[in-house]
């Protein structure tokens, strides 16, 4: 260690143009690098969609969404495959190990999907992946409005004008549409004329396919020149469409058009999903979808440059208006982060000055604070760590100055002390940072070591916490460097001839600890037993704390969701969150700023919702104009008003990006999931509704719902074999018409660089009554000559009324069925232990199925079995490095006492603000022992050097706690006081620091008081024969 100090000493020119190299390399790597409010948790996953228009959910399962799982199985690397189908669509979701490449993921699912595809009937629909984005990937969410423009007009602006030029931004990786009327040519057929005429709907089909293509007929060589030869015989208007012949007339040769058959018109595709804003009707909304890995802060500045640039080519009336935008609580989360930094370093360079006496001496200790955040900022950026509320908000500057505050604290005094010597300046200055290099590296390493086991976190919580181990050990390194080779060398430049002044406020503590440590040294046991019976206190306690998996950020909106009946319509479903829109604007007009509702789908069903559901973004207004004191409050009262004036309708509560991010990560959207697996899937929401009743009546339970697996009513056709055999006519034939009723896709008609689709559909005098379905014809085959013979369907199958399954939902092969609820008022743990002991008294499965817990739950557990393995490691880390310092195991258990003390101070901290222990709070408990054990270093080593110097115990150590009492204190107020403002703050992203924070100002109060009092007094028990033999004697003569 000498040797660093040595160097630096001897080459202090060469030191200082290193730092400013390193200053300037940080400075760069500041400003690229990439900011985020949170970390991306989301799990490395391909999602598998595929779209069947018109199927029902248990015919999706079986011809689409079992042979893809099949196929999946058995890939390299994955943790699980589960999967939902749906009316008209199936979503295999298929979760890898982290680490795992995501592009080398879906180059294997990709390989799969062949295999998948050939299993999977014609005209069912074609399978393919997902966009390659997270649960943070929502970055940026706009309406596309006109006056006078129709939703199909507005749709059709959004798909060809503005999401084709948004693709185009670097990061972009999807622009989801939503809402409104996707554009198609449609042929409307009139059922009588098609009796009148003795024209099936197979034979327009076959029409329309043969008049709606061009070819090319290679070329013609004609003096000397080559002419292309171009045969056009594509449609392109609705004219186009409808003179197309489709037969003629047997008796009078009259051609029958197309147009005769009905109306040719622009008409919307059949849809699953709509949008609604603000209580005024339907709206179009654009979802932009972030590259995974992407800078959310540049992507979304480049996304609004881009629409600024739309906005000038947009038909005349129609307007971009921005809703949601993800720098917007990025910029809350830095500004919080900011703000504590910033205040936590005024509070440590005020502690330095105020404790060290000397303004040169401080400002040279302050200047560690920028210079490690440069190191870790250059360091963050090689490991491909964003900046973020986990990253950069447990960073305490308190921590990273404290090798330089023992370092130059022991320089002022050792000048201080040695006024009077003879040697160059330069000598003294070497002399004074060789007495504590060793001690300093140990113990800022000792810090560097405790966070590494954080690093073996997984799932979640290693995606939230990693980023911070990592960040922090960055910043402790170039600390550390820091406090090794600059110190020393400012030192030796700037506190030249400086005569130590004792600080009013050390004066103050010295004069109020000389008499205390006088006492507890001549009271050793008490002095122990005290200590022990405060631990043992503090360990009691912690059955009352609760637990709880990490503590909500709030993002400043709130997800609503809407949930009716399976049965509903998507108009009935419109009509309800356009109510529930009103109402909220109505009641609470001074907190909401707007409401936009996603019911059902949009065209790449990421999140496939039913029309039974709705997610209701509500933006909120800024805090200071509420009426109500705080969100829950809030939401209790929106809860209040939609339960009184909306009925109908289950409600529940959410934010924005916690509900994608859950959805995604364990395909829930709510704090707990209690899954059923089973096989029948009336018998499977019978007990779903079981365990609804029972979890109910638990404290604590909101929101409560089982999934909706059935209820939706299904028409069946189910065609008569024998029928249509007599008749001649093949089952294809009914099909068409069937298809016809929903819409049959006959082609693709082209305007320019737009395309859409052309669909034949019955008009709706077939779709009133469900009775008209039977009267629609089929024409049978007739011999030359004889008149076409149409035949009823009801003659052809037999047609039934029956409610069929709703959702189908699977995990891991097998079937199961969700109940989810949120817990409000209480911990999650405690929730979960009484909702699983009433379970297990009033609930039983049939033999053969079993039951799973999930959501945040699923998480907790995960975490709390890392952390009991993880911080055993970081406690025998600690006392391997104890040992390593001062060769003696005694020593090294008597520094460790730090340890229990610390846990004490923590335990109460939490306890007195009323927080339960979480994830937040265990990774402050690992971060507090490093930081606890560094003043028992300091102090100890003193103490080891006196006895080496021939003090005999008592007085060493009397010695060694008046000597580094100013160190001790120094240490401990300024990593407390560098954590108070992460503690206090109330902003935005402030939830998840604050039960770290409060753990490490509360371990560090008795820690502190542990190394000040309890190390002294008792040292004497543990020092045995530590030191030179010069100690024994002076024993003897004391």
């Amino acid at each position: 260690m000498s040797r660093i100090v040595d160097f630096s000493l001897n080459n202090r020119l060469i030191v200082i143009i290193v730092w400013l190299l390193v200053a300037a390399a940080g400075v760069n790597s500041l400003t690229r690098l990439p900011i985020d409010a949170v970390p991306d948790v989301t799990n490395i996953q391909v999602q598998v969609l595929t779209n069947s228009p018109g199927l029902p959910p248990e015919e999706v399962e079986r011809f689409i969404t079992f042979p893809v799982e099949t196929a999946m199985s058995g890939l390299p690397a994955v943790e699980e495959i589960r999967s939902v189908s749906k009316f008209g669509l199936s979503v295999v979701t298929i979760v890898f190990e982290e680490g795992t490449d995501i592009y080398w993921a879906r180059q294997l699912v990709g390989e799969r999907l062949v295999e998948a595809r050939e299993e999977i009937p014609e005209g069912y629909g074609e399978p393919a992946m997902g966009p390659i984005s997270t649960g943070l990937g929502e970055i940026y969410q706009f309406e596309v409005r006109g006056e006078g423009y129709t939703p199909m007009e507005l749709r059709t602006i959004l798909d060809w004008y503005v999401n084709y030029q948004l693709r185009s931004v670097p990061g972009i990786v999807e622009v989801n549409s939503f809402g409104g009327e996707l554009k198609t040519y449609q042929v409307t057929l009139d059922p009588g004329r098609l009796t009148a005429y003795g024209i099936s709907v197979k034979e327009i089909l076959d029409a329309l396919e043969s008049n709606n293509r061009n070819v090319g007929g290679g070329y013609i060589a004609h003096h000397g020149e080559q002419y292309l030869i171009r045969g056009e015989g594509l449609i392109e208007t609705l004219e186009d469409l409808g003179d197309i012949i489709v037969t003629t007339d047997e008796h009078t040769g009259t051609p029958i058009y197309i147009k005769d058959l009905g109306r040719v018109e622009f008409a919307p595709m059949i849809r699953q999903g709509a949008v609604t804003r603000d209580g005024r009707g339907e709206a179009v909304v654009g979802i932009v979808m972030m590259l995974m890995g992407a800078n959310s802060r540049v992507v979304v500045d480049e996304v609004k440059q881009k629409i600024e640039k739309i906005k000038k080519s947009l038909p005349e009336g129609v307007t971009i208006d921005t809703y949601y935008d993800r720098t917007e609580l990025v910029h809350k989360t830095i500004k919080t982060v900011a703000k504590n930094l910033i205040e936590g370093g005024i509070l440590v360079i005020v502690i330095l000055l105020l404790f060290l006496g000397n303004v040169k001496g401080g400002l040279i200790v302050a200047s560690a604070i920028p210079l490690s955040m440069l190191v870790a900022f250059s360091a963050m950026r090689l490991a491909g760590l964003s900046g973020n509320l986990m990253s950069l908000g447990a960073i305490d500057f308190g921590l990273i100055v404290d090798g330089s505050v023992v370092m130059i604290e022991n320089v002022v005094r050792y000048l201080s002390e040695h006024r009077d010597d003879k040697r160059p300046h330069i000598e003294k200055v070497r002399a004074a940072c060789r007495e504590v290099a060793r001690p300093v590296v140990f113990a800022v390493g000792i810090i560097i070591i405790v966070y590494l086991p954080i690093l073996a976190l997984t799932g979640v919580e290693g995606k939230m916490f990693k980023p911070m181990a990592l960040t922090v050990v960055f910043a402790l390194a170039g600390s550390l460097v820091c406090a090794m080779t600059l110190m020393p060398v400012l030192a030796s430049l700037f506190l030249v001839n400086i005569k130590e002044k004792e600080p009013l406020l050390f004066s103050l503590a010295k004069r109020v600890y000389r008499p205390v440590i006088k006492r507890v040294m001549g009271r050793p046991a008490v002095t122990f037993g005290v200590a022990l019976s405060v631990f043992a206190a503090s360990i009691s306690f912690t059955p009352f704390m609760g637990t709880e998996f990490i503590p909500e950020l709030d993002e400043g909106a709130i997800a609503l969701q809407i949930w009716r009946l399976p049965s509903v319509s998507l108009e009935k479903s419109n009509e309800i969150s356009t109510l529930a829109e009103r109402v909220l604007k109505e009641e609470f007009a001074v907190e909401i700023d707007t409401i936009v509702s996603r019911t059902g789908r949009a065209e790449i069903a990421t999140d496939p919702m039913g029309v039974e559901i709705s997610d209701t973004y509500i933006m909120l207004n800024p805090r200071e104009q509420w009426r109500y004191e705080s969100k829950e409050a809030l939401i209790e009262a929106m809860d209040e008003v939609l339960k009184e004036r909306v009925p109908g309708a289950i409600f529940s509560y959410s934010q924005p990006i916690e509900l994608r991010v859950a959805e995604l990560i364990s395909g829930v959207r709510s704090d707990v999931a209690i899954k059923i697996y089973g096989d029948d899937l009336e018998l499977m929401k019978k007990k779903a509704d079981e365990v609804v009743r029972i979890v109910r009546e638990v404290p604590g339970a909101a929101d409560t719902k089982a999934e909706q697996v059935i209820g939706l009513p299904t028409m069946r056709v189910r065609i008569d074999r024998q029928a249509i055999a007599r008749y001649g006519i093949n089952a294809e034939d009914i099909l068409d018409v069937i298809q016809a009723i929903g819409g049959k896709e006959a082609g693709v008609i082209v305007e320019g660089q737009k395309r859409f689709t052309l669909q034949v559909r019955f008009d709706e005098s077939v779709r009133r009554g469900l009775d008209r379905i039977g009267d629609l014809k089929i024409e049978a085959p007739v011999g030359a000559g004889d008149s076409p013979r149409l035949i009823p369907l009801s003659q052809l199958a037999s047609i039934e009324i029956e409610e069929g399954p709703a959702q189908i939902s699977r995990e891991n092969i097998s079937r199961r069925i969700t109940v989810e609820t949120n817990v409000r008022g209480r911990d999650l743990g405690s929730f979960v232990a009484e909702a699983q002991d009433r379970l297990d008294r009033e609930f039983t499965l049939p033999p053969g199925w079993y039951m799973d817990w999930g959501g945040q739950f699923e998480n907790l557990q995960e975490a709390s079995r890392m952390l009991a393995l993880l911080v055993p490691v970081a406690l025998l880390l600690i006392f391997v490095l104890l040992y390593s310092t001062f060769n003696s195991a005694r020593l090294a258990a008597l520094i460790y006492l730090n340890v229990p003390m610390a846990v004490t101070g923590g335990v109460f901290a939490l306890l007195l603000r009323g927080y339960p222990f979480s994830i937040s709070a265990g990774v402050g408990f690992i971060a507090l022992f490093g930081v606890a054990v560094l003043n028992g270093v300091v102090l100890v080593s003193y103490i080891v050097q006196k006895r080496k110097s021939g003090a005999s115990a008592f007085d060493a150590a009397a010695m060694g706690a008046m000597a580094r009492l100013r160190p001790v204190l120094m240490t401990a107020l300024v990593a407390s006081f560098g954590f108070v403002p992460m503690a206090l703050a109330t902003s935005a992203g402030a939830e998840v620091q604050r039960p770290l924070a409060t753990v490490v100002i509360g371990g560090l109060v008795t820690s502190t008081l542990l190394t000040l009092l309890v190390l002294p007094s008792v040292y004497r028990w543990f020092a045995g024969d530590e030191g030179a033999a010069g100690g024994r004697a002076a024993d003897r003569t004391s």
